[in-house]
């Protein structure tokens, strides 16, 4: 085991659940910028993430000395299996900008309306972002843009602390709601970037159509995927079946939303004079396919009320993202009001994967949704953002920590 790497299980779950997830999101970055150097990025984290999977697996089978730690283990090992999975599907998909498989102009035209989305930001001198902390900005709760790496130069850092500073010339990395782009941009002194390409020519006409209706689904997907991993971890962390059962749930609309996609790139490919620009696509729906399959696949434990190790829980708890369930007072700011009225995303870094009224969970809940007292919520974020939740939704900071 080199030294360079975490020494517990603990602390190694944490670290690979963090990189598989930074995986994903700099995936879809290298699509949206059709960026090689993305794609290297994930493909070194893959590395990364293949000796933390190995490790793991190790010390999992060397801490079984009982049948019953066996059991707890074989838990562990099939989280780790999905986690390894997950890296897997973001490595195909930077495959498709390596590849060259085809990123069809509507998609990179789409992707931004994606519930979150990665970017990318040149520090300009004299700039607000130029010679500060991160712990000093606050970027999650001033903008809801989560920084997930720095570049200095040809330096990455994957896992910027709050005592970090922002440099000239330095690249920051950050994932969040679109409606923070501007924002973030506008702190780093740089003038906002355009997508990859150029608006698509031409009278939109019945081809168009077919693939538009592709890219709206693989966008959908996207998002889908990401809140079944959201809602799996919290499962596992709260040892919630119903939770559980939403993740399968949302699994099985996947498949069903993959073979509507196959369905008009089909249809697409009849009008269109370079069909294999389409393959794209298809990689795409399958990576995000297997990502919600993970999902499923870790609440297999919660579902058949199998035991969890303990430190599967504290692993969960302690990765970059925070996730909380909280309700809402009566009577509080969040009582009678939309999510949108809220900017619960640029108010407090926080995202919201799902809210329980009357024993029902609703997933991934429209920014028109009005919440009322006596609400659940699952949000995840930044754990900045936890002092402005609580006031949201009348909670004491302590209640939230706990």
């Amino acid at each position: 085991m080199r030294e360079d790497r975490p020494r517990n299980l603990k602390d190694m779950l944490a670290e690979a659940k963090n990189t598989s997830e930074l995986m994903v999101d700099l995936a879809y970055a290298a699509l949206f910028y059709n960026s090689e150097d993305f794609s290297e990025e994930v493909f070194r984290l893959e590395e990364r993430l293949n000796d933390l999977v190995f490790d793991m697996r190790t010390l999992a089978i060397l801490a079984a000395r009982s049948p019953a730690d066996s059991e707890q283990m074989a838990g562990i090992l099939q989280v780790v299996q999905d986690i390894e999975k997950i890296g897997n599907a973001a490595y195909d998909i930077a495959k498709i900008v390596v590849k060259r498989l085809g990123i069809p102009p509507e998609l990179l035209h789409d992707l931004p309306a994606a519930e979150e989305i990665t970017s990318r930001v040149t520090i300009y001198p004299e700039s607000t972002l130029d010679g500060r902390s991160l712990e000093e900005l606050d970027l999650p709760v001033e903008t809801g843009m989560r920084p997930i790496a720095v570049r200095s130069g040809l330096e990455w850092n994957y896992d910027p602390d709050p005592e970090d500073v922002l440099r000239e010339g330095d690249v920051l990395f950050l994932q969040g709601p679109p409606e923070g782009v501007a924002e973030i941009f506008e702190l780093a002194g740089e003038a906002p970037l355009d997508s990859a390409v150029e608006s698509p020519g031409g009278a939109p006409g019945e081809a168009l159509s077919e693939l538009e209706r592709a890219v709206d689904i693989l966008i959908e997907m996207k998002n889908l995927s990401e809140v079944a991993v959201g809602l799996a971890y919290s499962a596992l962390l709260y040892y919630d079946a119903g939770l559980a059962r939403e993740v399968v749930a949302i699994e099985d609309e996947m498949d069903e939303m993959r073979y509507r996609i196959e369905r008009w790139v089909l249809l697409a490919a009849q009008h269109i004079e370079d069909p294999p620009r389409l393959r794209g696509v298809l990689h795409l729906a399958t990576a995000s396919e297997t990502i919600a399959d993970c999902a499923m696949e870790m609440v297999w434990i919660v579902e058949k009320g199998e035991e969890i190790h303990p430190v599967l829980s504290a692993a969960v708890e302690e990765s970059d993202e925070v996730v909380l369930k909280l309700t809402v007072a009566p009577g509080s700011p969040a009582d009678g009001r939309t999510l949108r009225d809220l900017h619960l995303e640029t108010e407090t870094g926080m995202h919201v994967l799902a809210v329980n009224r009357g024993g029902r969970w609703a997933y991934r809940p429209r920014y028109t949704y009005a919440l009322r007292g006596g609400d659940s919520l699952l949000v995840t974020g930044a754990p900045e953002g936890l002092e402005p939740l609580a006031e949201l939704f009348g909670q004491e900071l302590e209640e939230l920590r706990d």
